[in-house]
């Protein structure tokens, strides 16, 4: 399918097949969105970069098989020949459970090994390290936090770049119904200097009449420009938010119109609900908070594996042998024929470890002034946006009852106008103040719904 039917059935066909016009809702705008644009892709990316991290940090308990091969042959006698298999088996709390197999031969071996074929089975462990604080299990939940981290991080991209595509949206929005809107006024106007301008020709308009109505022609035709020019800014803006699933970009038609009528019993009835209730519903799902508890289990073991370096390092190793192959699934003899050690080692002043800690500890300390700031910024930020709302209600209201009182105004003189009782003035005087009202109506209402996305954004729930 090409680029530009595929466009075209993405905006106008998705959820508006019943239309026979090019027109592009807001609902439609961001499921493009959240479906193409490049950067809720890259944060989709680094969703899954993390996810592969947590595949990663789980290797730490691959088996592996270890072969070593050794010999040295001068003067044509053989020296030594040493082979060596071994398999190792990482647990938790670091416990390694080891098996393997030993093939020294040679004039000169190492007398501590033992000679011809044999076999071990034996364990690691460091106690400090592995059951005090099973630092293997302490990663991988460190890499399933980064996980949850990660993932919020990108809700949090979503929600702001979906936030930027909806202001955009009503930016377009109310540009193309203020173009529409003087698109009419220079009509209408351009009907009134023609009709005054044969008037004047046939002797029943002043010279000054014409003069009056090229003037505010002219107003609204400069007005109109300006519109066109403001809508022209807000489509490329707009277009900013459209890409294909191809990743190419795709600027809108100029013949697409906005899908909304602003029907004020429609937002007459639009609610957002108890403001205590969303405020607490930000403090349970905004991603930047889910982002700090994510930060903060993750210090948390951090803190544990800083602690437990103040402790020795404390290796233990044991292996049961056997030289006779045949015997070492039954019968090994664990009362001889055994090799074990034990390793300890501590710095004497530990100031690497006591400095790591004390760094982790900062860090838990810097992490809870973010939780209760960014706390008050989500809350201020949900209340701002709810008094917007209701303020914007309200003001459309008002005004609602303001265009309709200037309405009758304009048409009222209009009317005394065609029959002789007014003046050029006074309509045009009219005239203008309702188209700033009318203006003032379409801005109030694209701000109305604004609200209600920012409202959205402000608990972290537009994504």
């Amino acid at each position: 399918m090409p680029i530009k039917q595929l466009i075209y059935t993405l905006l106008f066909l998705w959820g508006n097949a019943h239309a026979q016009e090019k027109s592009l809702s807001i609902e439609n705008t961001l499921d493009i969105v959240r479906n193409y644009h490049p950067v809720i892709k890259q944060s989709f990316l680094q969703n899954e970069m993390a996810k592969n991290e947590l595949r990663a940090s789980r290797g730490i308990f691959d088996p592996s098989i270890q072969i070593n091969t050794n010999e040295k042959t001068y003067d044509n006698k053989l020296y030594y020949k040493y082979n060596t298999s071994e398999l190792k088996i990482p647990l938790w709390y670091g416990i390694d459970i080891k098996a393997g197999t030993e093939n020294n031969i040679g004039e000169r071996i190492d007398p501590t090994l033992t000679r011809n074929k044999s076999a071990f089975v034996g364990v690691s462990m460091d106690p400090f390290r592995g059951i005090l604080v099973d630092k293997r299990n302490a990663v991988i939940k460190q890499a399933k936090n980064f996980v949850d981290l990660t993932k919020n991080e990108q809700l949090l991209v979503v929600n702001d770049v979906l936030l930027e595509a909806t202001s955009a949206y009503w930016n377009w929005v109310n540009a193309y119904y203020i173009n529409t809107i003087l698109t009419k006024s220079v009509q209408n106007n351009k009907e009134r200097y023609e009709v005054i301008k044969k008037s004047f020709v046939s002797g029943d308009r002043a010279p000054i009449d014409t003069t009056e109505a090229l003037t505010q022609l002219q107003t609204f035709e400069m007005m109109q420009t300006q519109a066109a020019a403001d809508l022209q800014k807000a489509r490329l803006e707009l277009s900013n938010y459209f890409w294909t699933a191809t990743g190419i970009p795709y600027e809108l038609e100029e013949g697409i119109i906005p899908s909304e009528n602003f029907d004020l019993n429609a937002i007459s009835s639009i609610e957002l609900g108890r403001l205590e209730e969303m405020v607490n519903q930000a403090m349970q799902v905004h991603p930047k908070l889910k982002m700090i508890n994510a930060k903060s289990t993750i210090l948390d073991i951090e803190k544990r594996l800083k602690t437990i370096e103040l402790f020795p390092s404390l290796k233990l190793n044991y292996n049961a042998l056997e030289n006779n192959l045949s015997n070492v699934s039954t019968a090994i003899n664990t009362a001889n024929n055994v090799k074990y050690g034990l390793s300890l080692s501590m710095p004497l002043f530990q100031r690497q470890a006591r400095g790591d800690l004390a760094k982790t500890r900062n860090k838990m300390e810097e992490l809870k002034w973010d939780r209760k700031y960014i706390s008050l910024e989500i809350e201020n930020k949900v209340r701002t946006s709810f008094v917007e709302f209701y303020a914007f209600k309200q003001q459309i209201k008002t005004n609602e009852a303001i265009l309709k009182a200037n309405k009758l105004l304009f048409d009222t003189e209009n009317t005394k106008f065609q029959m002789g009782e007014s003046s050029l003035f006074l309509i045009n005087s009219r005239e203008l103040k309702f188209i700033e009202t009318e203006q003032k109506h379409i801005a109030l209402k694209t701000k109305f719904y604004l609200s209600i996305y920012k409202n959205l954004w402000a608990m972290g729930s537009l994504n």
